[in-house]
Order: C-alpha cells, then structure tokens, then sequence
C-alpha cells in the first residue's frame, strides 16, 4: 500500500450536451393540441389526460390525517398514564 503524500485529485468534467428547441414547432404543436381540444377530439392511442392539480384538496387531507393521528396519540398517552398511575397506586398503598 503505497502513501501519496502529494496527490491531487483530477478535475471534475462536465459533459454537456445541448438539446435542439424549435420554438416554430413547439408552437405549432401547441396550436394542434389546443385546437383538438376544443373540438373534442383525441387520439386513441396517443391521447393525453389533462391535468388538473388537486393541492388544496391534498393539503387538507394531510391535514385530517395529521390531525387524527395526534388525537389516537393523545388518547393513547392518557391510556398509558392513567395504567402506570394505577400500578404505582397498587405498589406503593396496597
């Protein structure tokens, strides 16, 4: 096992490589997919869902969740506080 006492690490590369955008043909796709829309057509094969995002409702549910859970915690902590209590009672006067 040889020590190197003076080794420096290469330099990171970076390999970039560029995509080709042509913002003529993004647009006319676009147009294409907004006018099929509009019509009612879709294709059966390549058809797209449109999406429609539901945060709000994402949130809330969380929110319920969260919520619930700390209640079953709650509970659960007041259940086992309550038994020590009792075992302590039992130990300590009986």
């Amino acid at each position: 096992m040889a020590l190197k006492f003076f080794h420096t690490p290469k330099n990171r590369q970076f390999s970039f490589k560029p995509r080709y955008y042509d913002e003529q043909k993004e647009e006319l796709e676009n147009r294409i997919k907004q006018i099929k829309r509009d019509l009612g057509q879709s294709n059966g094969i390549g058809g797209e869902k449109s999406y429609t995002p539901n945060i709000k409702g994402r949130f809330r549910s969380n929110l319920r969740r969260t919520s619930d859970a700390n209640k079953n915690s709650n509970i659960r902590l007041i259940i086992i506080i309550i038994a020590l209590a009792l075992i302590a009672y039992y130990l300590f006067f009986a």
